[in-house]
């Protein structure tokens, strides 16, 4: 009974279907009134709260807002002359982010703008050192038919810019090349410090090395920007609004732009450094070294082929010999020698018997001629190490040091955009620290004469020069404009410095070792001082043996000898003897100050005989090794590799120690008894290299 009650159907009243389905009503009006509350909010947040941010990414879907890279403020000569300036031009840009197939891409680049398997590989290198979406460069100073042939098929080659624009312009080349600097993109690193858009975009260059990396801040600009209406697929429908470019600052240098393209080829074949200095002011008028690299090649990205013929080249084209260059100052030292024995009390007048060198102990030093009885005048003007010798053996080198830092050897000097290297004037204290040894009356000898220890760059013997002419401590100045004082008078007396300046007048204008080196120049007169500075201790000197082992080739002059106005060192590596090499360069650059028309004559004449002018030269030589190599050379280092080679100490190596029965601590500024004295030439020392290298050996 009771299951058969169980299993009977319950019975659903009509009004208890109503209250069910009124309750379900309820609900699902409550649901649907909370989402239509909270769409109503969100729409009203949007609408109101948020109306401007959505407002600018709609605007930004229809406009787009592109920046324009700034001109790159000029740097300037004295005269207002560029020695960098920009360029307008056509360049295509590639972006390797956006890029699909790269390898696809480069080949119709290729095609269209005429791309050589070495430039294709190169840009591959590029391609693969990018970062993110650093924009790499494809090629610049298109010709309008290539740009134009680009443009029309960009819709077809994703990632890849054409624009125009400037690039970096540097008028005499290599002739500036350590002095200026180059530009370049920005690496990685660069990119990450600053986090700058502005590093990203094609087209733009920061500075790299030189006057453009000390300056780059001032010298960069502030970017322009464009509005263009587009389309959905990124199509210019019309520009709507442009806001130019606010070009870098320029900056203004003191340096004498003809002067130094004309120093820069007159060096021709040497590897060497050519100052000139400012007697009155101390401004810098040329400082160059050579050879040098094209910073128009840097800035458009170096290449694989040029970066072989940088690396293997003996001269050290990256090396700024200037300022980083250092060198045992051999005979130049002398002069200011002459300066420290008179405030030392030596009598100019007193005579030192010279019978052709000098004995310490049981050693015996060798000078490079049988000078007889000579006194100071004639000690610099006939170059001979016997007094100089005897005079420190006397007097003790640590009376020579200070007077040798006084003038300017082993200083650093507040010059922007240089790095430059001390060098090193040694005296005892110096050497017990260095060495843990105590100094010797060798080291006195050696020292006194500019060998051993010392050593110093070319501008530091431009600076002693300068101030030696003048008798001022004149202080360098790259700046121009900086109107500094020229410095008080220096610790000597006029009657002193006489005989210092005649010394150096008989060098040139007497029986002296520069001679040969006279200026042909009517009313003008040069007074000067040859150097030849031992590279290695030999019993066969001069040019003697391979091209590194010769010694170094110096000269210092200043002119006119009766009121100075401009002081010069010339250093020439590997020079052979300083009258033979540097003393004719120094002649010619001091020429072209008071004549340049006769200065040029002369040059023109020589740059026959040397294969053209350095930029032709550096032409005809990529030719020769892109003809060789081809797409073999090694791939190009990054920036820090770059840096590293163009830093890099070349000339380091142990001091030399010439204090043996046979060496000869300085020889060159006569020849030994008995050898034929050399002749000196206004051309190179050593003979020009082939056209052609010689290719690698094929597996």
């Amino acid at each position: 009974m009771k299951r058969r009650r169980a299993r009977q159907p319950k019975l659903t009243s009509s009004g208890t279907l109503r209250n069910s389905f009124e309750r379900r009503t309820v609900l699902l009006a409550g649901l649907q009134g909370s989402v239509a509350t909270l769409l109503a909010v969100r729409m009203g947040w949007i609408g109101l709260a948020e109306n401007e941010k959505y407002k600018t990414l709609s605007e930004s879907n229809r406009v787009n807002l592109t920046l324009i890279p700034p001109r790159r403020g000029w740097v300037l000569d004295r005269h207002g002359a560029p020695l960098a300036s920009n360029r307008a031009d056509f360049r295509v840009d590639m972006i390797p982010e956006r890029v699909g197939d790269v390898d696809d891409t480069i080949g119709r680049l290729a095609t269209l703008l005429a791309l050589t398997p070495v430039q294709q590989q190169d840009l591959k290198d590029k391609v693969d050192k990018a970062h993110g979406f650093a924009p790499v460069e494809v090629k610049a100073k298109l010709s309008e038919e290539e740009y134009a042939a680009v443009s029309v098929r960009l819709p077809e080659l994703k990632g890849v810019v054409a624009q125009r624009g400037f690039s970096r312009f540097y008028p005499t080349g290599p002739a500036v090349g350590h002095l200026v600097g180059y530009v370049g993109p920005a690496s990685a690193d660069e990119y990450e410090r600053e986090k700058n858009p502005l590093l990203i975009l094609p087209g733009f260059r920061i500075g790299k090395d030189g006057m453009e990396k000390a300056f780059d801040k001032e010298l960069r600009g502030v970017p322009g920007a464009r509005r263009a209406e587009v389309t959905a697929g990124g199509r210019i429908v019309r520009d709507l609004d442009m806001r130019e470019d606010v070009p870098g600052a320029p900056i203004k240098l003191t340096i004498d732009a003809p002067l130094q393209d004309y120093a820069a080829r007159r060096i021709g074949l040497e590897s060497a450094a050519v100052t000139v200095i400012d007697c009155d002011t101390g401004e810098i008028l040329a400082m160059t070294s050579m050879p040098s690299f094209d910073p128009n090649s840097f800035a458009d990205g170096i290449g694989r082929i040029e970066w072989k013929m940088l690396n293997e080249d003996d001269h050290i084209p990256l090396l700024n010999k200037t300022v980083r260059g250092l060198y045992p100052p051999g005979s130049t030292m002398k002069p200011m020698a002459t300066l420290a024995l008179q405030l030392h009390g030596i009598s100019p007048s007193e005579r030192v018997s010279c019978p052709g060198g000098y004995r310490l102990g049981s050693r015996f030093f060798r000078c490079d001629a049988v000078h007889g009885s000579v006194d100071m005048r004639g000690a610099i003007e006939h170059s001979c190490n016997t007094y100089f010798w005897s005079m420190a053996h006397r007097v003790g080198y640590e009376t020579i040091a200070p007077v040798a830092k006084l003038l300017g050897l082993g200083q650093e000097f507040d010059l922007p955009g240089t790095n430059q290297r001390y060098g090193t004037i040694p005296d005892p204290e110096w050497k017990m620290r260095r060495y843990k040894q105590e100094w010797s009356a060798a080291d006195s000898l050696n020292a006194s004469i500019g060998q051993g220890y010392v050593s110093v760059s070319p501008l530091q013997l431009a600076v002693m020069t300068a101030r030696i002419a003048s008798g001022k401590n004149l202080t360098p100045q790259i700046m121009f404009g900086a109107n500094r004082p020229p410095g008080p008078d220096l610790p000597f007396t006029p009657e002193q410095l006489a005989v210092t300046h005649e010394g150096m007048f008989r060098v040139v204008n007497g029986s002296g070792t520069g001679v040969g080196s006279k200026l042909q120049v009517p009313g003008i007169q040069m007074a000067g001082k040859t150097g030849t500075a031992q590279v290695r201790a030999l019993t066969s000197r001069g040019a003697v043996g391979d091209w590194k082992s010769r010694d170094h080739s110096l000269f210092i002059c200043y002119a006119p000898v009766d009121k100075p106005k401009y002081a010069m060192s010339v250093i020439v590596e590997h020079g052979t003897f300083g009258a033979r090499a540097a003393a004719p360069i120094a002649r010619d650059v001091m020429t072209y100050l008071f004549d340049p028309k006769q200065a040029y004559a002369t040059l023109l004449e020589m740059e026959k005989t040397w294969g053209g002018t350095p930029s032709e030269r550096m032409a005809a030589k990529y030719a020769a090794f892109s003809r060789a190599y081809g797409t073999s050379a090694p791939k190009v280092g990054n920036d820090a590799t770059v840096n590293a080679a163009m830093t890099k100490a070349t000339n380091s190596e142990a001091p030399i120690e010439t204090n043996d029965l046979n060496s000869t601590a300085e020889r060159g500024e006569a020849a030994a008894v008995g050898a034929p004295v050399p002749t000196p030439s206004a051309g190179p020392a050593t003979p020009a290299p082939t056209a052609t290298p010689t290719p690698p050996a094929q597996p």
